[in-house]
């Protein structure tokens, strides 16, 4: 995508939920986050607008007057979606219900990467959600990337404490100069913060947001053992409320989307420390079979001995009970287990 062509592309954003009495408590407390980082002068955007198809034909369907998108997978193809402009820093987010039933080997993801710009140098950060075999509940990877380190990955895999098949929760990712925060609903469940020791690895060049859904049949479930079923197809996934509210790739600064610099409060802070202790399944920071030695940001504490060698959480009660792009990740078996 041209940054001529982003550069001239306004701040886009989508409408603000307000915090009132008539919403459910998850929806006020999300609605609260998300009115400290943004402006008021955000407005709505339809797909037309913000978005354009990047492949899957039919497999992309528009609802409610462009406001939700619906991709959908089968034995034909995928389907895929991305922001008309890229943007330098920011705050994106999306309601998402993901597919329900036997969805082993399927991936969805909503992610931010300027891989169609820097094939060899492409910085990129992930929600990935892996489906299942049957009863057993989908699984939720973050991933960074800067400057084409894939062969360091700094994934995260963890469990939820909802079935996101059976209503629309909100991921959202936040990021800045200096720090990247990914939310489930109003938690934050990763921070990763810029350090010397990362360099050109923390994301630092213009992406644009992307959304997709696609058979990963070879890696996404237990290494590839489960694959897609598509007697069970077609597989959808929807999305509405899609925010982007970021600096246009080539604007000077300041710009609103500086906003995304803002603090995380002690309250959230908290959250953020119990969800990775009941929920994360799997840190690369704990990984010794492929890392001899934690990368350079990370801090390993005592909580290294609830996890594996591998990586992987020793406690299966961290996997979230029965609630539940398109290439593969280079390094090890990441994405291995159920």
């Amino acid at each position: 995508m041209a940054m001529a062509r982003c550069s001239l592309l306004p701040i886009l954003a989508a409408v603000l939920l307000a915090a009132s009495l008539s919403l459910p408590p998850r929806a006020a407390a999300y609605a609260a986050m998300v009115d400290s980082l943004l402006p008021a002068s955000a407005t709505a955007l339809s797909f037309e607008e913000g978005y354009t198809q990047l492949f899957g034909d039919s497999n992309l369907m528009l609802h409610g007057d462009g406001k939700r998108v619906h991709i959908s997978l089968d034995e034909r193809t995928g389907a895929g979606f991305a922001s008309q402009g890229a943007y330098h820093h920011g705050f994106f987010s999306a309601s998402i219900k993901l597919p329900a039933d036997h969805t082993a080997g399927v991936v969805v993801a909503f992610y931010m990467s300027n891989g169609d710009v820097y094939e060899r140098t492409h910085d990129e950060l992930d929600f990935e959600f892996l489906g299942n075999v049957r009863g057993r509940e989908w699984r939720v990877q973050t991933n960074v990337y800067g400057n084409g380190s894939t062969a360091a990955g700094r994934e995260e895999r963890y469990g939820l404490w909802f079935d996101p098949t059976q209503d629309f929760h909100r991921y959202a990712i936040r990021w800045s100069h200096d720090t990247i925060i990914f939310y489930v609903d109003e938690t934050p469940i990763r921070e990763v913060v810029r350090t010397a020791s990362m360099g050109a690895q923390f994301p630092s060049k213009p992406m644009s947001l992307y959304a997709t859904i696609w058979d990963g049949s070879s890696w996404a479930t237990s290494g590839g053992r489960y694959k897609v079923n598509y007697k069970y197809a077609p597989y959808v996934a929807e999305f509405t409320d899609l925010l982007l509210h970021g600096c246009p790739a080539g604007s000077p600064p300041p710009c609103e989307g500086a906003a995304a610099s803002a603090t995380m409060p002690p309250g959230q802070r908290s959250a953020m420390e119990r969800f990775r202790t009941r929920h994360m399944t799997y840190g690369y920071c704990y990984d010794r079979v492929r890392y001899h030695a934690p990368l350079p940001e990370c801090s390993v504490g005592a909580e290294a001995e609830a996890f594996l060698p591998s990586g992987e959480a020793r406690s299966t009660d961290r996997r979230g009970g029965r609630h539940g792009k398109r290439h593969r990740r280079a390094g090890g078996g990441v994405d291995s287990a159920l």
